[in-house]
């Protein structure tokens, strides 16, 4: 297995008005991924899907269990997994070409292989004539595309997602989607993606986990079985509407038991 997480449990300690808390976040994590598949996890918010997302990357580290990526266990960010977050975190002062460049210049690249490998990734998300633009001359969509070629131009093995979709208008974000996995396809990475939006989760992925209500927890792994690429003829597919339906009770029934836990408390 590529990615592995047995047991994996966070918690926050929070001060509140001269009191200590502690906050219950992940309980009991585990599950696997195998190189080259597309998983992502869906959950309601505030479940701890984001810090799911940064225990794997090395961000931060479990109170409890453990995190292996090709039996090697995860202790710090390395190069090897790139991340992608909800906001886009371009550096305003740069151009979109520089931004792009940035992880290289710590790969110890040299100035031409740096413009050249940004260049190509520039062009595999449709954004090579808007090299020399700023972050704010730009769309939120096309953003988003210039932090995706970021994270890519790295060459990671593992791609990590964190709702990098989620602020955007539906049509551009569907646009996205399909641009997604098309790049997945073609390269092969494995990805782990986070989203609170079924519909987004059943048509980019092989797998989808289901998250409980804080602490979260691993409540389903339900397997997309239907043929790449991908369009909109899935959407529209008795298939995609019974495993949505799955879904959605699954979620639902997670947070009215939260629901319920938290008034009777």
């Amino acid at each position: 297995m590529y990615l592995e997480l047995q047991s994996v449990s966070r918690t926050f300690i929070l001060e509140r008005r001269r009191r200590t808390e502690e906050l219950f976040v992940l309980d009991d994590i585990s599950f696997g991924v195998g190189e080259g598949s597309f998983v992502a996890i869906c959950g309601p918010s505030g479940c701890g899907k984001s810090t799911l997302l940064r225990l794997i990357h090395g961000l931060q580290k479990p109170d409890g269990g453990e995190i292996r990526v090709r039996g090697e266990r995860v202790l710090a960010p390395r190069l090897d997994r790139g991340m992608v977050f909800q906001n886009h975190n371009l550096m305003p002062w740069r151009t979109v070409v520089r931004n792009v460049e940035f992880g290289l210049e710590a790969l110890g690249l040299g100035k031409g292989e740096r413009r050249e490998r940004a260049m190509t990734w520039l062009e595999k998300v449709g954004l090579t004539d808007f090299a020399s633009y700023y972050p704010a001359q730009l769309s939120g969509g096309m953003q988003q595309r210039v932090g995706l070629a970021r994270a890519l131009a790295l060459d990671p093995e593992l791609l990590l997602m964190d709702e990098p979709f989620g602020a955007l208008d539906a049509q551009t974000r569907v646009l996205l989607q399909e641009e997604l996995e098309r790049i997945w396809e073609a390269e092969a990475k494995t990805v782990v993606f986070i989203t609170h939006d079924i519909e987004e989760a059943l048509f980019l992925s092989d797998r989808v986990l289901v998250m409980s209500a804080r602490p979260g927890r691993i409540i389903a792994d339900i397997a997309v079985e239907a043929p790449r690429p991908r369009r909109g003829a899935w959407r529209a597919a008795p298939e995609f509407g019974r495993l949505k339906g799955e879904i959605w009770d699954l979620l639902r029934t997670g947070q009215e038991a939260a629901l319920v836990e938290g008034l009777t408390r």
